[in-house]
């Protein structure tokens, strides 16, 4: 049986929501990741705006 690091199993999830659903993956990722403060939520915004702009 081959083990998969949970680590590997959350960017995986992170990665499909992206494309499936932009508000479910910020949620996800700001539990995932254990966002600090409101910055760290905003950065990730620009980051999906910056990426689906291209």
């Amino acid at each position: 049986m081959t083990e998969i690091e949970t680590k590997i199993i959350g960017e995986m999830i992170m990665d499909k929501l992206k494309d499936i659903d932009e508000v479910s993956y910020v949620r996800f990722a700001s539990v995932y990741r254990q966002f600090k403060d409101i910055n760290t939520f905003v950065n990730e915004l620009k980051t999906i705006l910056m990426e689906k702009d291209k």
